[in-house]
């Protein structure tokens, strides 16, 4: 971060301010949603924003690979990297903002944020960047290296992909990574119809259009939805499309009484449950964090659905020795690394190793082995995962079946019927697919006792 302490409602220099921030350790998502709350923005400067932050957190390697040869080995603050970033990021892939004026407003933020010496060594890189152009990554002769510098991801991580999914599909999945996350929302049936909530939306000049992969689920775009009326009186809340699919795979039928959402903050998946089921049924939400469980319960107060969810801080490998009570659908949507949500949370690419996603995978296997011993017998329980690794994913699955012979992988099920014809009971979706997050659902049945037939 720079030194000086500026106030600004410039959008160029809130980007560089934020990136630097998030550099540092913030969450993008978080830390964007409070800049834009702290500062008068009109929606085209929160547009701007938006789209600094993420595209230079989403093109960190290659700005950083087209930089190398202007900068050389000088030691640069790390906000004037950002700054120098977010220039490139405007020549390369804003087509509508003419280079002077890039150059223009660049150097007066390092002027903002720096001094004039700032500002003059800003103009230098700058021109010499206008002058000789940005080098090409075909000058990257070895193809993995190469793939690395021009999609921004870890060599490993992308060699992982490859080893999994084979080159082509990898290929065609590193093609969307780096593509603006769209803005989805979920309707709130509780309070509202699919129809009330589009034209309540239309009012405030959205516009929306109906998810393929979702039930009740629209894209909207022409603002920041969260700021809405409808948003703020419960009618609708901000969930990706691919995040509703793990409980419509729960097959909530009017048998369904007792219900265990694992792992439960911030509370999009529970307040789905609460909103699918009837008034009789107990909604039980776990998190290990207090001020998790208060995310879940404020959630739950603005869609009007508090009554049938009750909160616990508890870690989920405990349920077995601390809750006395057996649940016939299990939610199990784990921690995880991630890596399905690159569009949305760029940044994790940099700080995430094998290492973590393997640690990883222990904790998930922990949690989903303890809460099987509270399922009803022939209850469900849907596990799944944000990331689009097969260590997270089905080698935790098929490690959970050796051991539990009680147990049957029975096939996953949507609302759209998403991948009709796919071989296996498990449902991937992959970045590419829909242009969502990507995810990962099993659905896991516990079989009746021989001796109870």
């Amino acid at each position: 971060m720079s030194d000086k302490r500026v106030y600004s409602d410039n959008p160029r220099v809130l980007a560089v301010q934020t990136l630097a921030k998030i550099k540092n350790g913030a969450y993008s998502n978080l830390q964007l949603n409070q800049v834009i709350k702290q500062h008068q923005l009109s929606e085209a400067d929160k547009r701007l924003l938006t789209t600094l932050v993420y595209g230079v957190i989403q093109h960190r390697m290659t700005f950083e690979y087209w930089l190398a040869p202007f900068v050389g080995d000088k030691k640069i603050d790390a906000w004037v990297r950002e700054l120098l970033y977010s220039a490139i990021f405007q020549m390369k892939f804003l087509d509508k903002i003419p280079e002077h004026a890039i150059f223009n407003e660049s150097i007066e933020v390092a002027k903002i944020l720096g001094h004039v010496g700032t500002g003059k060594y800003v103009t230098a890189i700058l021109h010499n960047i206008g002058r000789q152009g940005l080098r090409s990554t075909s000058d990257i002769k070895e193809p993995i290296q190469r793939l690395s510098i021009e999609r921004s991801l870890p060599i490993w991580l992308i060699e992982e992909l490859i080893s999994q999914n084979g080159e082509e599909t990898t290929r065609a999945m590193l093609e969307t990574i780096n593509d603006a996350p769209q803005q989805s929302i979920r309707v709130n049936t509780t309070l509202a119809s699919d129809k009330e909530v589009e034209q309540a939306l239309a009012t405030e000049k959205f516009t929306t259009v109906k998810s393929r992969v979702a039930a009740h689920a629209y894209i909207v775009s022409g603002g920041h939805v969260a700021g809405s009326k409808a948003f703020h009186d419960g009618l609708l809340t901000l969930q990706d499309e691919s995040a509703m699919l793990p409980v419509e795979s729960m097959r909530l039928t009017e048998n369904v009484k007792t219900i265990l959402d694992a792992a439960a903050a911030p509370g999009g998946k529970t307040t789905q449950i609460a909103q699918s089921v009837g008034e009789n049924v107990t909604i039980t939400a776990l998190d290990i964090h207090e001020h998790k469980i208060k995310l879940i319960r404020s959630n739950a107060e603005r869609l009007h659905v508090t009554e049938k969810i009750h909160t616990r801080v508890l870690d989920a490998r405990k349920v077995p020795t601390e809750i006395d009570q057996k649940f016939d659908r299990i939610l199990v949507d784990v921690p995880c690394s991630g890596f399905g949500l690159l569009r949305r949370k760029p940044e994790i690419r940099y700080d995430k190793t094998l290492a973590d996603v393997e640690n990883l995978a222990h904790l998930q296997f922990e949690i989903l082995d303890s809460v099987s011993q509270n399922v009803t017998d022939n209850g469900m329980i849907v596990y799944s995962t944000c990331t689009i690794l097969r260590q997270e994913n089905d080698d935790v699955i098929t490690k959970f079946l050796l051991k539990h012979s009680d147990f049957e992988l029975v096939p996953t099920q949507t609302s759209k019927n998403l991948k009709p014809n796919r071989s296996e009971n498990v449902l991937h979706v992959y970045p590419n697919d829909y242009q969502t997050d990507g995810f990962f659902v099993a659905t896991l049945q516990r079989k009746i006792p021989t001796d109870s037939v």
